[in-house]
């Protein structure tokens, strides 16, 4: 019997996944006499192993309900976000809504330099206008770069500030291996992330804005008698998935940032370094129902988790599409992936996410508390040690104690406060520290897996 593609492609999903069920099964019936956490070994179907020190594939599922890590490999490995980066530019964009600095009905002017960007793009003439919400359902669905560049500089003034208010806020939510240096993902050789701080971002945009959500579950949407489709195509595949972002580069090979609900539980699933686009979305499947199995199978009481030891797809030569995922070429750009730390030295970024006139101002530090029973010590340097920024003040202050006591003799010179709200979160700062101090004291924080950043003056 002759069988339609969209019929074959059914019925090799469905023995796929009675593959995994059984494999999924036979792991957690084997390691019920152990002691321990059974373990769910999920093969991928692979030609060939490809040594770790060549690979760009790295891969994370987290339980977005309580942000349990059920599978990770070379998570925190740095590689090249692509338009996922765009994840994080739509991020920006939902916190100056939600604060009423712009509308969604607001126009945008598309300047020169955003229009010239390269495809994929919603090619618009520079100097015309489009609002704020269709630049950004553009965003979502088309990947369109010159939308990247028009929203950044409508907020920020300039792509250039932009990006650095990007890499701050990345900071903050806890993205320790992220750097964002342009607003679209396009080739740059600094502009590094991993998988885990991607589904840190991703976590994030929806937990802080389900509001604003939404435009990550559109398939389509129709612009000037033009209808644009969204480039995940698991979006009308996979049932659940409402989101969020693909992504390509040379580079990076290619990027799914993926989310799905099912019994009421959210999983994301970040998949980077896929040969094809194709290949990419099977094994986001793969990972997303073994994920869902192993939830549902843990209502059911077994003692269960994704093996650590799931088999990666075969890297191979990218097979490229005839045009890219809005992330155009990279001639010329050679890099080099490696499983060390990504980001070296610390960032110098304003930390106002209003913009400025002068891009050379800096905030003011924050006022530090008065003291009645002695002086205030004197500041011994005019750097600034961040540790988090929380939505409430009572959390900041929490973190601010926990630091106190753990790492007070890394800070020892400093004068801790918690900052006035800015962008509507409270920053947790450890100020007047010299250089030295402040980037020791900030690698002694990141050694314990705590957020920190140094500002310079």
């Amino acid at each position: 019997m002759f069988l339609g593609s969209n019929d074959g492609r059914s019925m090799f999903q469905a023995a796929r996944r009675a593959f995994f069920a059984l494999a999924l099964a036979a792991f957690a019936t084997a390691g019920v006499a152990a002691p321990g956490v059974a373990l769910a070994q999920v093969p991928y179907l692979s030609l060939k192993p490809t040594p770790a020190t060549e690979t760009k594939y790295a891969a994370i599922v987290v339980d977005a309900n309580t942000g349990e890590v059920l599978y990770a490999k070379r998570a925190d490995s740095p590689r090249y976000p692509a338009s996922i980066t765009k994840v994080m530019t739509m991020y920006l964009a939902f916190e100056a809504l939600a604060e009423g600095r712009i509308r969604s009905t607001d126009l945008i002017t598309v300047s020169s330099r955003a229009a010239s960007q390269p495809p994929t793009k919603l090619g618009v003439a520079a100097g015309d206008t489009v609002t704020v919400d269709d630049a950004l359902k553009a965003l979502a669905t088309r990947s369109a770069n010159d939308m990247a560049v028009a929203v950044a500089e409508h907020i920020a003034g300039s792509e250039q500030r932009f990006a650095a208010l990007m890499t701050l806020r990345g900071q903050e939510l806890g993205m320790t291996n992220t750097r964002f240096v342009n607003a679209s993902g396009l080739p740059d050789s600094r502009q590094v992330s991993s998988a885990r701080d991607i589904a840190i971002m991703s976590r994030a945009v929806m937990r802080d804005f389900p509001q604003y959500y939404g435009y990550f579950s559109m398939k389509s949407f129709d612009f000037r008698g033009q209808t644009i489709r969204n480039h995940n195509r698991l979006m009308g595949q996979f049932a659940g998935m409402d989101g969020l972002k693909t992504g390509y580069i040379n580079a990076s090979g290619f990027n799914l940032a993926a989310s799905a609900v099912r019994d009421g539980r959210r999983l994301i699933a970040v998949v980077l370094g896929g040969r094809s686009t194709s290949s990419r979305d099977d094994h986001v499947e793969d990972l997303l129902l073994t994920g869902f199995d192993v939830l549902k199978r843990r209502s059911l009481g077994e003692n269960i988790t994704v093996a650590q030891s799931m088999f990666e797809p075969t890297e191979g030569p990218i097979d490229r599409p005839s045009t890219a995922q809005g992330d155009g070429e990279q001639d010329g750009l050679r890099v080099v992936l490696t499983e060390g730390p990504a980001l070296r030295g610390p960032l110098t970024i304003q930390r106002s996410m209003q913009p400025v006139a002068n891009p050379a101002e800096r905030a003011a530090p924050a006022t530090p508390t008065k003291k009645t029973a002695a002086a205030p010590k004197k500041p011994k340097g005019q750097y600034v040690v961040q540790a988090g920024a929380f939505k409430s003040k009572s959390q900041a202050r929490e973190q601010l104690a926990l630091i106190k006591k753990r790492f007070g003799a890394a800070f020892r010179d400093s004068e801790p406060a918690v900052g006035d709200p800015s962008g509507g979160f409270y920053r947790v700062r450890f100020e007047g520290m010299t250089a030295d101090a402040a980037k020791s004291a900030c690698q002694t924080l990141k050694a314990k897996k705590q957020a920190c950043m140094v500002i310079a003056p």
